[in-house]
């Protein structure tokens, strides 16, 4: 076999045996409280981090004004509990018609 043949059935193997590690271990392993704490805050915050990065960032630059001013239209309704289509309509809508004002 070649090495990248063996490469990908080893990291196929490793993913396998991580998803399985879960169910297996679901009743035996006790997390304290605060890590579980911890843990929530830090899937926010990883959230949180990807978001602005995906809306203020465009290759090694800033987006300009149009795309977090989407970002941020869709965030306001979703924080009023728009239903999800009226938050992406909106959101993109909102980026399209700032674009088509010459707004980058």
């Amino acid at each position: 076999m070649s090495a990248p043949v063996v490469l990908v059935l080893a990291l196929a193997a490793a993913t396998y045996a991580l998803r399985l590690v879960g169910p297996v271990l679901h009743g035996r392993v006790r997390v304290p409280p605060r890590a579980q704490e911890l843990l929530s805050a830090g899937a926010v915050v990883l959230l949180v981090a990807l978001l602005a990065t995906g809306a203020l960032t465009e290759g090694t630059g800033l987006a300009g004004w149009a795309r977090p001013a989407g970002v941020l239209t869709a965030v306001v309704l979703a924080w009023r509990r728009a239903p999800f289509v009226v938050v992406v309509l909106a959101g993109v809508g909102a980026t399209a018609v700032l674009r088509a004002l010459g707004v980058p």
